[in-house]
C-alpha cells in the first residue's frame, strides 16, 4: 500500500512546509514546563509508562514516551513537543486530504499554475487549522487530541484511495482492513474516535453497499480492529510492574473494565433547559475557530464537492450530527464542563480545514472565470494567489497568537513548587482538585522535588486501587473497613486526617481549605497551604519568610495564556497575602498588615473590596 500524495514527485516543498509553519509556531509559544489541568498527571504517566486517569490512553503515553529521551529540556518540556510535533502532523494531514480531493480539478491549461493553486489550497488550509485556537491550545502542552486528529485523517485519506480505486474497477479491502485496524488503535487514543464511525460507515456503504454482504471481508475488518484495539494490554501489562502513576490499577479484568468503561466518574446528569442545549450545541464553533470568512469558505467548499465527491460530504455533517447527539444528547455534558468537550472536536475541525481548503480553490475558480488571464501566467497572478489564500491563516494567527503564547508560563510548576517548600519535613497534605495536584505529582514524581512528603489525593480515597498505591499510609487504615464509595471523599478525609494528625505534620491545600469542614480542627495558614491543628491549640505567629522563598513568575504580570486554572491560581495568591494581611491586623502587626493586602491588590485588583473592607475594620492606611 502507498501514499499517491507522495509519488511522483522528488520533492515536494508543500509537504514539508504543511509540517514545518505550524511547528515552528507551537515551538515558539510550546510551554516550558507542566500546565494545569491533566498536564501534571499524563505527564507523570507518561514518563514512568504507567496508567493516566480512565481510560488509561495507553497509546498516547507510549506515543509521547520516546521523546522524554530527548536531550534538551525538563521531561515536561520533551512531552510538549511530542504534542506540537502530533499537531504539526494533522496539519499535514489536512494538506494531504485537501490537495487529494482537489488533484483532479482544472483551473487552466497551464498545468503549473494548476498544480501550485492545488498546493498553495492545501497549504492555507494546514495552516489555517494548526493557527486556530483550540488546537493551538492543545498543541502547547500534553494532550492526546492531536494524535487523535492524524490518525482519524489518515482514515479518511486510505477511504478515499480506496473509494477512488473502486470507481476505477479495482477492489481494494486492505484499504478497509488498515482503516479499522487504526480505529481500533485510536480507541487507544481517546475513545471520541467512536463518534466518526459512522461517518466511515457512509463512505464505505455508499460506495459499494456490497461490502455489507461479503461475510469474510467483515471477519477480517473486524479482526484487524481487534488487533488494533490489542493495544490496550498495556495497561494490566504494566500495572503488574507497579509503576509510579497506575490510575485504576487495571491488572484484573474487573478493575480494567472499571478503568475503561470509566466506572470512576459520576454519572448523574444535570435537567435539560434551553441555554444548556445551546451551551452543549455551540461547543462546535466554526466561526470561533476560523472565524466567519471561514465559516463562508466551508460552506463554498462543501457546495464544491457535492457535485464530485457527495460521500464526503455526507460522511462530514453526519459526523457533526453524531457528534451533538452524543455528546449534547446522551451525556447531556452539564454547563461547567462543556470547555471540555470542546477539544473533542478537533478530528471535526480537521475536516473543516479541508473543506476551507476547497472553498478557496473553489472562489479562485469564481475569480478566474470573471476575468481574462493571459495564456502564460506571470509573477503578479501568482502573488495575487497567495494573498487570496494566505490571508485566513495570517489573520489567525495574528488574532489568535497573544492568547496561545506560553512559551512563560510557569504558573503551574511554580505553584506546585511553591506548595511543597511551605511544608516541613515528612508532612503530609491533602489535595482536592485535579488542577492543584497534577502539577505536585509531576514535580515530586518525575522532577523528584519533596519526595519525604505525601500528598494524597482527597477524592480517590474513596477506592481501594489508591489506598493500595500508598500502603505506608493506608495499609491497616479504617478506610478499608467503612463504606467510603458511598459515605463519600469528605468522610475519607476525615477518617484519613485523624489517624495521621500527631504522628506526622498534616496539612490541606487552599481548595481542600474551601471545600470541607472539619469540627475538631482549624486550618492554619502558611503561605498557600493550611496546616491543621486542634481547635484548642494555638495558631503560632506566621511566617512571613515564606512569601519571599516563593517563585512568582508570571503572578504580576498580564498573562498571555489564562485558563481557569491559572486564573485560580493567580487568585490563590491573593486570598493567601490577603488572609495573612487580616490575621497580622488582628494581632496589632499593622505595617506587615498593610503590605500584605497591598500585595493581594497587586496580584488582584479584585481584591480591593476585601482589602478596604479589614482596612476600616482595623483603620489602616491605604
Amino acid at each position: 500500500m502507498s501514499f499517491p500524495i507522495f509519488r511522483n514527485r522528488t520533492f515536494n516543498p508543500f509537504i514539508i512546509l504543511s509540517f514545518l509553519i505550524p511547528f515552528a509556531i507551537y515551538m515558539v509559544t510550546l510551554a516550558p514546563s507542566v500546565t494545569f489541568f491533566d498536564s501534571g498527571e499524563f505527564l507523570t504517566a507518561a514518563a514512568s509508562l504507567g496508567s493516566a486517569h480512565s481510560p488509561g490512553y495507553p497509546l498516547f503515553l507510549m506515543y509521547v514516551k520516546p521523546f522524554t529521551w530527548l536531550p534538551f529540556g525538563n521531561i515536561a518540556f520533551r512531552i510538549n513537543v511530542a504534542t506540537a510535533v502530533s499537531s504539526s502532523l494533522a496539519c499535514l494531514m489536512v494538506y494531504v486530504l485537501t490537495t487529494s480531493l482537489l488533484k483532479k480539478e482544472v483551473l487552466l491549461h497551464d498545468a503549473r499554475f494548476n498544480r501550485l493553486a492545488i498546493d498553495f489550497a492545501g497549504l492555507a488550509a494546514a495552516v489555517s487549522f494548526g493557527v486556530t485556537p483550540r488546537l493551538w491550545l492543545q498543541s502547547n502542552h500534553d494532550k492526546p487530541y492531536p494524535l487523535l486528529a492524524v490518525i482519524s485523517a489518515i482514515i479518511f485519506y486510505l477511504l478515499l484511495q480506496w473509494q477512488e480505486h473502486y470507481r476505477e474497477g479495482e477492489e481494494r479491502p486492505s484499504y478497509v482492513y488498515v482503516c479499522t485496524f487504526l480505529a481500533g488503535l485510536a480507541m487507544a487514543v481517546h475513545q471520541t474516535i467512536v463518534l466518526l464511525l459512522p461517518a466511515w460507515f457512509l463512505m464505505i456503504v455508499l460506495t459499494d453497499w456490497r461490502m455489507l454482504k461479503r461475510v469474510k471481508e467483515l471477519i477480517l475488518a473486524t479482526a484487524f480492529a481487534l488487533l488494533g484495539f490489542s493495544v490496550h494490554l498495556y495497561l494490566p501489562l504494566r500495572a503488574l510492574s507497579n509503576p509510579l502513576l497506575n490510575w485504576g490499577d487495571p491488572k484484573s479484568v474487573e478493575q480494567f473494565l472499571w478503568h475503561f468503561l470509566r466506572k470512576g466518574y459520576p454519572s448523574e446528569h444535570p435537567l435539560r433547559n434551553a441555554d444548556l442545549l445551546l451551551a452543549q450545541i455551540r461547543a462546535f464553533n466554526v466561526p470561533r475557530e476560523f472565524t466567519w470568512l471561514g465559516a463562508v469558505l466551508v460552506l463554498l467548499g462543501l457546495a464544491c464537492l457535492w457535485k464530485k465527491n457527495r460521500t464526503v460530504v455526507t460522511a462530514y455533517l453526519s459526523t457533526i450530527i453524531v457528534f451533538l447527539l452524543v455528546i449534547a444528547g446522551y451525556f447531556n455534558t452539564p454547563m461547567e464542563v462543556i470547555f471540555l468537550t470542546e477539544e473533542f472536536f478537533t478530528p471535526l475541525y480537521l475536516l473543516t480545514a479541508v473543506f476551507i481548503g476547497t472553498g478557496l480553490f473553489s472562489l479562485l475558480r469564481s475569480a478566474i472565470n470573471s476575468a481574462r488571464l493571459p495564456e502564460r501566467i506571470g509573477g503578479p497572478v501568482y502573488g495575487v494567489v497567495a494573498v487570496l489564500f494566505f490571508t485566513l491563516p495570517t489573520a489567525l494567527c495574528a488574532v489568535n497568537y497573544f492568547e496561545n503564547d506560553q512559551h512563560d508560563n510557569y504558573i503551574a510548576f511554580d505553584y506546585a513548587a511553591n506548595s511543597l517548600r511551605s511544608l516541613p519535613r515528612n508532612a503530609v497534605m491533602f489535595t482536592w482538585g485535579d488542577s492543584g495536584a497534577f502539577p505536585l505529582w509531576y514535580l515530586q514524581g518525575i522532577e523528584r522535588m519533596r519526595e519525604d512528603v505525601d500528598l494524597p489525593h482527597t477524592p480517590h480515597l474513596v477506592f481501594n486501587w489508591y489506598l493500595d498505591s500508598m500502603p505506608h499510609l493506608f495499609k491497616n487504615s479504617n478506610l478499608r473497613k467503612v463504606d467510603t464509595a458511598s459515605l463519600g471523599p469528605e468522610v475519607a478525609l476525615r477518617i484519613a486526617v485523624t489517624e495521621n494528625f500527631g504522628i506526622r505534620p498534616v496539612f490541606i491545600d487552599f481548595s481542600t481549605r474551601y471545600s470541607v469542614e472539619f469540627s475538631s480542627y482549624l486550618p492554619s495558614q502558611r503561605g498557600i497551604v493550611y496546616r491543621l491543628r486542634h481547635i484548642n491549640e494555638p495558631s503560632g505567629v506566621p511566617d512571613l519568610s515564606l512569601w519571599g522563598n516563593y517563585s512568582s513568575r508570571g503572578i504580576m504580570e498580564k498573562q498571555s495564556f489564562l485558563d481557569l486554572d491559572t486564573g485560580k491560581a493567580i487568585l490563590i495568591y491573593a486570598n493567601g497575602y490577603l488572609e495573612e494581611g487580616e490575621y497580622l491586623a488582628a494581632i496589632g502587626r499593622y505595617q506587615d498588615a498593610v503590605t500584605m493586602l497591598q500585595q493581594a491588590e497587586l496580584i488582584s485588583p479584585e481584591m480591593r473590596a476585601s482589602a478596604d473592607q479589614i482596612r476600616m475594620r482595623y483603620a489602616l492606611r491605604r
